[in-house]
């Protein structure tokens, strides 16, 4: 049996299979393969796409047969007749009919009746600034090698604007003749009546051009705009309304001169289309199916959605088809990944791999073979293929039966799994010895400032601010390869450089790299901590380029390099007082630098002068164990507050002493940090509003432009009709509001800083509060800081809101039907922050009552809490929504009550108990 008679015609064996889930899991590497009837290459380093690809029987031979025509952008129009000696053969010489050189680069190529007064077929080809129809005929020979073919010009339009792309048929209703529609780079779309130019009509609304198809039922052109929306315009509406060449005619003119042009239908489909087919498979309807870049959509000809299919990888082109089971449609998809997929309506039903990937996909009769796929990539690679697989004649031999030594099978399966276990060990693709063993990077930060500082900064002041240099070594065991170190700091503070990069190391190597930190900014960094990543490749036997792998090292910056000796302050409106289980230390040995020593070698007040302006005091009392810090802005209080219990905590390990505590005894400053929330989410609306109104403007400015260009491009000049003045107002909005788009900007990230700082003091409080574990204070520090830069996308507030709410479902819940609350957490920017409020608000209520962070699996099981005797339950919209008058919960953190078991304290003066 011949191989052709082994293989079915493609759509037979598309629906010869039986769709099954598998199918889905195939889509990037198939089974099957295109079985290669003919292939060729064109050209050397052409170009082709879509539009370039034709199949029709040109030469009106009668027999048939098609005929591939191919254009490219290099001009070379070549027609090909395939006819192989053999299954899988390349082209013969013989294949070629023809190959002549445009000049001009071809766009698109049609096989239709385009000539008058006959229905013989003919080719038409859209260059960019022209439209040739020719005529293809043959000559007979003696021999075969004899024949030979020649196109003749029958016509051609010059474009007066350059063309996109073209769709022809039968406009109007007439018979026996098409007629060509050409839309323009500008959305104009131009009808040609074969040898006359009839009329040209701008699409509503234009930007971009889309794929054109016409609808002979409807007699209607479809496209997709710009706007990402389908659009339908009728014929006679187009030959009715108003003419293109009056289109800049004043609006008086425009009364008289035709209709408006309207669109039919619109569908809005929510992405770029990459092409639309048009296709009738019944007398009584039609089907539109538009390619999409992520789905392919079968519309009704009135713009009703019949079916649509989400793809599961990149489309590249597509072709419906006629199915041999009535009401469904198949429909060919070829996608990037080099697969071609036939679907029957939205069912996978074939997965077949291409050796490129296809730009053009058509379907076609050649000698001894229907329904055969033809497809073009963008490089030249031409080839015909069908569907199918090649049976097999081998028939495995019959194999004695005989009896099974299970003991022996589980001996040999132990020995191969002990020989795997010591391959993975000893050459595995990943290593066994740890990241340390291949390099170790330490930071050394100096101990004194620069003598030299940079220059002064007109954001800080006009004094020299102080930079601290910083050393990174990196010391390699092993032979690495692309290792690139990146250093991170929290803004405002800037690195002299921040990366680089060592092409290759040798064993044994020390490489050192130094630069300096200053700060660049009016306000204080969220925190003095920094980052050295080194990320590099570790080679192996199985995989020589290396394996990817990263290391960090983090670092502290001293507090001096952000703020200066101050005189301290015994009036502010912000106070923090932290208690400890140890006598008071001297801040001179905990802060020396800030302060001369005394005679008595005891300071128990200081000031803190931030570069940005604000100032900090931090007082110690000498008859309690009690620190008390104060400061006119609350979020500056973070950097001394964690600063001093950092250098306390080491001041006692130096001395031996292990069981130093901290505590906070309240009252929560969650005013104040609502505050602060709220003046970041107002900077985020005002800063949307102005770029909405930046970007009507611009819009408002391009208008006034192209009419002004059309004023001066007119061969009879017109008054400007103070366009020039209303050119120049909107000139200056448009860089007022650009200049407050900017100021907006950055008093937006200064205030995210703030934020990020009020945040860290308000977990930290909230640590030393309830007592909370590393693991516990990191889950807070997760759902608190998810952001290292806030944008107008995503948001502090919708970030922090999601988080908190889920620690509120899962493991802060009080009961299983809290557990099944549906909390409404989309990431999209809430209209204001009073729900963000209430969230933050009853998380810290059921910390205080007992409540625990943990977010494993067990504690997600069973995730009910146990609450102290006396606690009410609070009700489960209380989640969702809560009234204006059920929000006493609140008052727990606002007012001056302590929310410990213990008994509460009486209320002290801000210095009391704190000596001078």
């Amino acid at each position: 049996m011949s191989p052709l008679a082994r293989a079915s015609t493609w759509e037979h064996a598309a629906h010869s299979l039986v769709a099954t889930p598998a199918l889905e899991e195939w889509t990037k590497m198939s089974l099957f393969k295109a079985r290669d009837w003919w292939s060729t290459v064109l050209g050397d380093k052409e170009e082709f796409d879509q539009g370039c690809l034709c199949l029709a029987d040109v030469d009106n031979s009668g027999n048939g047969q098609d005929k591939i025509i191919v254009g490219s952008f290099k001009g070379y129009l070549r027609i090909f007749n395939p006819r192989p000696v053999k299954i899988g053969d390349g082209a013969q010489p013989e294949d070629l009919l023809l190959e002549v050189h445009l000049q001009d680069s071809v766009l698109q190529v049609e096989a239709g009746k385009f000539v008058s007064g006959t229905e013989m077929l003919y080719l038409a080809v859209l260059h960019s600034r022209k439209l040739c129809v020719y005529s293809v005929s043959g000559t007979l020979g003696n021999v075969e090698h004899g024949n030979q073919y020649q196109v003749k010009l029958v016509y051609e339009h010059t474009l007066q604007r350059t063309a996109c792309n073209m769709t022809y048929g039968q406009f109007g209703g007439v018979k026996g003749r098409d007629l060509i529609c050409i839309q323009s780079m500008d959305g104009m779309l131009m009808v040609f009546e074969q040898e006359r130019y009839a009329f040209g009509r701008f699409l509503p609304g234009f930007l971009l051009p889309g794929p054109l198809a016409y609808s002979p039922r409807t007699d209607s052109f479809i496209t997709v705009s710009s706007c990402r929306q389908v659009e339908s315009y009728g014929y006679q509406v187009l030959a009715f309304a108003t003419d293109a060449d009056k289109r800049q005619e004043t609006e008086q003119q425009k009364l008289g001169s035709g209709k408006r042009l309207v669109v039919d239908w619109t569908l809005n489909i929510g992405e770029q289309a990459l092409d639309i087919c048009i296709r009738s498979f019944s007398q009584s309807a039609s089907s539109v199916f538009v390619l999409g870049e992520r789905n392919f959509f079968c519309l009704k000809d009135n713009g009703q959605i019949q079916f649509m299919k989400k793809l599961d990888c990149s489309p590249s082109c597509f072709l419906p088809y006629c199915s041999v089971s009535e009401g469904t449609v198949n429909t060919l998809v070829g996608s990037h990944n080099s697969t071609l997929y036939v679907y029957q309506d939205v069912t996978l039903k074939w997965a077949t791999q291409l050796p490129h990937v296809p730009v053009a996909v058509r379907v076609g009769s050649f000698h001894g073979l229907k329904g055969a796929i033809v497809t073009l990539s963008d490089d030249g690679r031409l080839q015909c293929s069908y569907l199918g697989t090649d049976p097999s004649l081998f028939q495995a031999p019959k194999v004695e039966a005989r009896e099974l030594n299970y003991d022996a099978l589980d001996a040999e399966l132990k020995e191969l799994q002990n020989i795997i276990k010591d391959a993975n060990k000893s050459q595995g693709v990943w290593p066994m010895t740890e990241r340390e063993d291949d390099l170790k990077v330490s930071v050394m930060v100096s101990p004194t400032l620069d003598s030299v500082p940079p220059a002064p900064d007109a954001e800080v002041g006009a004094d020299p601010v102080p930079s601290v240099t910083v050393k990174v070594t990196l010391q390699n065991r092993v032979a690495l390869q692309r290792a690139r170190l990146s250093v991170y700091v929290q803004p405002p503070l800037m690195l002299s450089s921040a990366q680089f990069t060592f092409e290759l190391m040798e064993p044994e190597m020390t490489r050192t790299v130094a630069f300096s930190v200053c700060l660049k900014g009016s306000y204080a960094p969220p925190e003095l901590e920094g980052n050295a990543v080194v990320s590099y490749s570790r080679p192996t036997e199985r995989n020589p380029e290396g394996i990817p792998r990263v290391i960090q090292s983090k670092f502290r910056l001293p507090l001096k390099l952000i703020c200066l000796p101050g005189q301290p302050s015994k009036i502010a409106s912000h106070k923090l007082t932290i208690d400890t289980n140890k006598p008071p230390v001297s801040l001179l040995s905990l802060f020396p630098g800030f302060a001369s020593p005394s005679e008595d070698d005891q300071v128990n007040i200081m000031g803190f002068q931030f570069l940005g302006g604000s100032q900090v005091t931090l007082l110690a009392s000498k008859t309690s164990q009690r620190y008390r810090i104060q400061s006119e802005q609350f979020e500056d209080l973070w950097l001394i507050t964690n600063e001093l219990i950092i250098r306390l905590q080491e001041h006692f390990e130096k001395q031996g002493i292990k069981d130093f505590t901290c505590s906070f005894s309240g009252p929560m400053p969650l005013q104040e940090y609502f505050e602060l929330i709220d003046h970041h989410f107002e900077l985020r609306v005002n800063g949307e509003n102005l770029e909405e109104l930046l970007a009507e403007r611009a819009v408002q400015f391009r208008a006034i432009q192209r009419r002004l260009l059309t004023r001066f491009k007119d061969k009879t000049p017109a008054p400007l009709q103070h366009l020039d003045s209303l050119l120049d107002g909107t000139y200056k909005q448009v860089m007022a509001l650009a200049d407050a788009v900017e100021e907006t900007q950055g008093s937006l990230r200064q205030a995210f800083a703030r934020l990020q700082s009020a945040s860290r003091l308000v977990l930290l409080l909230l640590g030393l509060w309830q007592k909370l574990s590393a693991d516990q204070t990191a889950v807070l520090e997760a759902a608190f800081l998810p952001l290292q830069q806030d944008t107008q996308e995503l948001g502090w507030e919708e970030t922090v809101d999601a988080a908190v709410s889920h620690l509120l479902k899962t493991c802060l819940s009080k009961s299983s039907k809290e557990q099944a609350l549906s909390l409404s957490c989309q990431l999209s920017k809430p209209k204001d922050t009073s729900r963000l409020k209430k969230h933050i608000t009853l998380l810290c209520d059921r910390l205080a009552k007992g409540g625990r962070l943990c977010l494993s699996t067990d504690a997600a099981a069973s995730p009910t809490m146990v609450m102290p005797g006396g606690c009410t339950p609070i009700p489960e919209s209380d989640l969702e929504e809560r009234s204006v008058e059920q929000e006493e919960s609140a008052e727990l953190f606002t007012s001056h009550k302590h929310l410990t078991a213990e008994p509460p304290r009486p209320e002290v003066s801000p210095l009391q108990g704190v000596s001078e």
